[in-house]
C-alpha cells in the first residue's frame, strides 16, 4: 500500500459565546443561542480561517454550533452539514446546573464522573459514551473528505474527545483539558500513520477589534476557570 503524505486537516471550532457559558452552567443538549458577544466571536474565527482552504464545514445540529458554522460559511461559500455525532454530551439531571450547584446536590455521583469515565450523570452520557459517538463521526468525515480540509464546529467535550483521540490520551484526560469560546483547534488525521495535533485552544482571532478598521491585536490574560469547570 502506498505511503499517504498528505493528510485529512481538521479544523476544531467551538461555538461561541451563549448565555450558558457567561454563567458557567453545563450546557449539553440544551439549544441556547449566541449572545451578540458570541457572533462577533463567530465572526473574528470566519475571518480568521476565511482563508484556511477548508473544503467541507461539518457542525454539532445544536444552534449555537451551527450559527458559528453559518458566520464561516458566508465568508467560505463552503456548505455547512450536520452531524449528531458532534453534539455536546448530555449532562442529564445537571444540565443547566453550575459545578458547585452540581457538587452540593450529587457529591458522589459527581466524584465518581470526574473519576469514572464510564460513570455518567443521572440521566446523562458518559464520558466513554460520548467518545465513542464522537469518533463514529470522525470516522465519517475522514472517510467522506480525505486529504481535505475540514471545519468541525462542536463544543467543549468533542473537541477534547478528538484530541485525546489523537493524543492516544484516555478519556479521563479531557479534565485536564481547557478550552475557551470560539477556540480553534487543528488536527492532521494520516490514513498510514499517526495523527499530529498542531494547535489547542488557539483564540488569537479574538484578540483582533471587530470594527472596520484593519485588525488590532490585544492581549489578554486568561482568569478563572479550572479542568472541572463545566462545558457549555
Amino acid at each position: 500500500m502506498p505511503v499517504q503524505d498528505e493528510p485529512t486537516v481538521t479544523l476544531l471550532l467551538r461555538h461561541g459565546q451563549t448565555p450558558m457559558s457567561v454563567q458557567k452552567r453545563y450546557a449539553g443538549t440544551s439549544d441556547v443561542p449566541l449572545t451578540e458577544a458570541g457572533v462577533q466571536q463567530a465572526a473574528a474565527a470566519a475571518r480568521r480561517l476565511g482563508s484556511a482552504g477548508i473544503g467541507a464545514i461539518v457542525t454539532s445540529p445544536l444552534r449555537r454550533a451551527v450559527r458559528t458554522a453559518h458566520e464561516v460559511a458566508t465568508v467560505t461559500g463552503v456548505p455547512v452539514a450536520a452531524d449528531d455525532g458532534f453534539r455536546e454530551i448530555d449532562f442529564g439531571a445537571w444540565e443547566g446546573l453550575t459545578f458547585a450547584e452540581v457538587r452540593q446536590r450529587w457529591p458522589a455521583e459527581l466524584r465518581a464522573w470526574l473519576r469514572d469515565p464510564a460513570a455518567a450523570p443521572p440521566g446523562g452520557e458518559s464520558l466513554a459514551e460520548a467518545s465513542e459517538r464522537v469518533s463514529a463521526a470522525l470516522h465519517r468525515v475522514l472517510a467522506g473528505f480525505q486529504r481535505q480540509t475540514v471545519l468541525i464546529v462542536s463544543h467543549v467535550t468533542p473537541i477534547k474527545a478528538l484530541v485525546a483521540a489523537a493524543l492516544l490520551a484516555p478519556p479521563a484526560a479531557l479534565h485536564r483539558m481547557h478550552l475557551d469560546v470560539a477556540a480553534l483547534c487543528e488536527i492532521d488525521w494520516y490514513a498510514d500513520g499517526p495523527a499530529v495535533l498542531r494547535s489547542f485552544n488557539d483564540t488569537s482571532h479574538l484578540g483582533w477589534d471587530l470594527g472596520p478598521q484593519p485588525p488590532r491585536l490585544v492581549r489578554h490574560r486568561y482568569r478563572g476557570g479550572g479542568p472541572a469547570a463545566p462545558p457549555r
